[in-house]
């Protein structure tokens, strides 16, 4: 049997969308925001440790991004210990993350492309290779998105043991192939422990004695085979429990070699083994809510007072087509086909990755996209449009939707983001804004407070309007 943790390591995006910056916040002091907190008790410590040699990752994209702008030196010690397995075996130990943490199950076709391809190009930029696996975001899925991440060159995730039924006498440890449509290969997917993992992420004492640990592991008589693998909040081991950093660096380490216990990943996992066992995927489901994914959509009965979650939903996917039209129509009259305009327009927004990560401008974009009839693009406009696709993307972030109130930063966050959208829209188009749409703002509102987002949207326009200037 070998064994594989795991580790998520992920924050919200917490920058004000006027701004661009993470305001000063409350409870992360002696630091001035929470990811500079968590990266002085987690991120940092691990990287100093080698811990992130030693494990499976993913790491979110933005978090990422505002390492490498705040914290390169940790940045960098990250990257070159996941280059170093995979120089030495062919395949890294990192896996890649959908860009912007949005729940993939609830989002058209469209989005979870360009959600998967963000995330794919961004990895091949921090890590210098492409990844070989996806970290859905809460481990939603469904068989489209699998099917996404298959045709993006992808070959597996992973998941919490409920998301897959077992078709043989496997015991459920996995990895299992799972069955595609279209003449795609299987797809792999993992499986994670689910007493071992509940346990290190909510029983402190577990994880006190690395020895203890590793004995726990070994002595449970599985008689399976496969990889059992251990998956957690990466901000666990340092910042949601102390000294959990200097655990981990024993168990995968000095504790390793003094119980024999065989650490490993997926990707070499999958190098070195044929995958047998097949399984039937639960859809749509993830590790955070036992209704499915509506925890992220309704009130379903993971948070209490959650009347406020459908209506926000309704109200950012409106929103979304309200941009969306705007967008499209930005390309209408060009001399070519209305079918190949459409598949050109979403292409721009799927490769807009390269924009971000400042790789290309929007003209050079475009020029390789549209070829010759770029020339009849408004490249200004597009620039704009694009700026309000991305933060469009932004308001789809899981975390606004987790908890049970709606008077938290997060879930404000992703009014704010919708409001710049719609915002930046309305700066290069005359078509006015669907003031129904407020209606639905004015209904998400929290159960404790009052505090609606109709309250949040308006503000965020007025501060657009005072603030910011495209000129």
């Amino acid at each position: 049997m070998k064994y594989c943790i795991h580790g998520h390591f992920y924050q919200p995006p917490r920058e004000d969308p006027i701004t661009k910056q993470i305001p000063k916040e409350r409870g992360a002091e002696p630091y001035n925001n929470w990811n500079e907190r968590i990266c002085a008790n987690c991120y940092t410590p691990n990287a100093l440790a080698g811990n992130f040699e030693k494990m499976s990752f993913n790491i979110g994209p933005t978090l990422f991004q505002w390492m490498f702008e705040n914290v390169p030196e940790t940045a960098d010690l990250i990257v070159s210990q996941e280059r170093t397995n995979y120089t030495k075996n062919g395949v890294g130990n990192a896996i890649a993350q959908a860009y912007n943490h949005s729940i993939l199950p609830l989002q058209p076709i469209l989005d979870k492309i360009t959600q998967v391809r963000w995330g794919i190009e961004e990895f091949k930029y921090r890590f210098g290779h492409a990844p070989s696996g996806m970290w859905l975001p809460e481990t939603a899925v469904d068989l489209e998105t699998l099917c996404v991440l298959s045709d993006q060159g992808l070959t597996f995730t992973i998941l919490a043991p409920w998301q897959v039924i077992a078709m043989d006498d496997s015991g459920g440890v996995g990895p299992f192939l799972i069955e595609l449509p279209g003449g795609r290969p299987p797809f792999v997917v993992f499986p994670y422990d689910r007493e071992t993992s509940t346990k290190i992420s909510f029983v402190p004492q577990f994880t006190e004695n690395g020895d203890a640990f590793i004995k726990n592991i070994l002595h449970k008589k599985t008689g399976r085979h496969g990889l059992t693998l251990f998956a957690s909040d990466g901000e666990l081991y340092g910042h949601h429990q102390r000294f959990r950093d200097i655990f981990l660096n024993y168990i995968l380490g000095e504790g390793a070699e003094k119980n024999t216990i065989n650490w490993t990943y997926p990707a070499l996992y999958l190098k070195e083994n044929k995958v047998h066992s097949w399984a039937k995927l639960v859809e749509p489901s993830s590790w955070s809510c036992m209704h499915g994914v509506g925890r992220w959509s309704e009130d379903c009965g993971c948070t209490a007072n959650s009347g406020w979650k459908l209506p926000m939903r309704q109200a950012i996917n409106a929103i979304a087509d309200w941009v969306d039209a705007i967008y499209t129509q930005a390309f209408s009259g060009l001399p070519i086909e209305e079918k190949l305009i459409q598949g050109m327009v979403w292409e721009l927004r799927h490769r807009y990755i390269d924009v971000i990560l400042g790789e290309k401008t929007v003209l050079e974009l475009c020029e390789e996209v549209f070829s010759e009839i770029s020339q009849c693009l408004d490249i200004p406009k597009i620039t704009v449009l694009l700026e309000a696709q991305l933060e469009r993307q932004k308001m789809f972030t899981s975390c606004g939707w987790f908890f049970d109130d709606f008077n938290r930063i997060e879930p404000a966050n992703n009014i704010a983001y919708a409001a710049k959208a719609v915002w930046l829209c309305q700066q290069v188009s005359d078509v006015p804004f669907e003031k129904s749409l407020l209606d639905l703002l004015r209904k998400t509102n929290s159960p404790v407070t009052g505090l609606n987002a109709e309250i949040i949207f308006l503000r965020t326009l007025e501060r657009a309007e005072r603030e910011l200037s495209l000129n």
